[in-house]
């Protein structure tokens, strides 16, 4: 009996750290692709309440984070650590 509580606990730690990462390409402008990276991120509890009420994960602050001024592609990344947390970044190429 001990050993199985010990598996259930280590089976339970186990997908407390898994989590599913998803890439999107959103779009593209037709700008040259730009050296230049900017990022802008915001996480949520259970899928759509903020952690905080000052988070921007629009594509104007990661542009403005990475210096761009002229947009080449953004993507879109959610993480999401079973359903309980998640985060969404919002990353922009260009010069």
């Amino acid at each position: 009996m001990k050993r199985i509580a010990t598996l259930l606990v280590l089976a339970g730690l186990s997908l407390a750290v898994m989590g599913c990462t998803t890439v999107s390409p959103m779009g593209a402008t037709s700008n040259p692709v730009g050296s230049k990276v900017g990022e802008s991120t915001a996480s949520f509890l259970f899928g759509y309440l903020p952690t905080s009420m000052n988070q921007d994960y629009s594509i104007a602050t990661a542009a403005a984070n990475g210096g761009i001024s002229k947009i080449s592609t953004y993507d879109l990344k959610v993480t999401n650590y079973l359903g309980f947390f998640a985060t969404v970044t919002t990353t922009v190429t260009g010069e």
